[in-house]
């Protein structure tokens, strides 16, 4: 991810969570906030419900994977968190791609 990081403290997933801008579909939940950097930050919320680790480290790989593909298309300057969903567990890689971006276009941060 070049122009990407991670959000990996609690209190910024909490900031992001208290902003209450989010989307939801079948699989994903994607809450968006500005933070005012010139990068984007990418959090992943994958919590037991979905399933054991095996298949929450999977989900979560697909979905960095498919961040990592169309990050070009994304606004720069926004924590990105993204919770999957137990309906998530048993899709491809293709399903969450599209399930990200459809997220992404209801946002509207995705770049015209």
């Amino acid at each position: 991810m070049k122009f990407s990081e991670s959000l990996k403290k609690t209190s910024d997933f909490q900031a992001v969570y208290k902003k209450r801008k989010s989307k939801a579909n079948k699989y994903l939940i994607m809450y968006v906030r500005r933070n005012n950097l010139d990068v984007n930050r990418l959090g992943i919320s994958c919590s037991k419900k979905v399933g054991n680790s095996v298949v929450r480290h999977r989900m979560t790989r697909l979905i960095r994977e498919s961040y990592r593909l169309h990050e070009e298309y994304f606004n720069i300057g926004l924590d990105i968190v993204v919770v999957v969903r137990p309906s998530a567990k048993d899709i491809n890689y293709n399903k969450m791609s599209s399930a990200l971006m459809h997220l992404a276009d209801l946002h509207r941060i995705t770049k015209e």
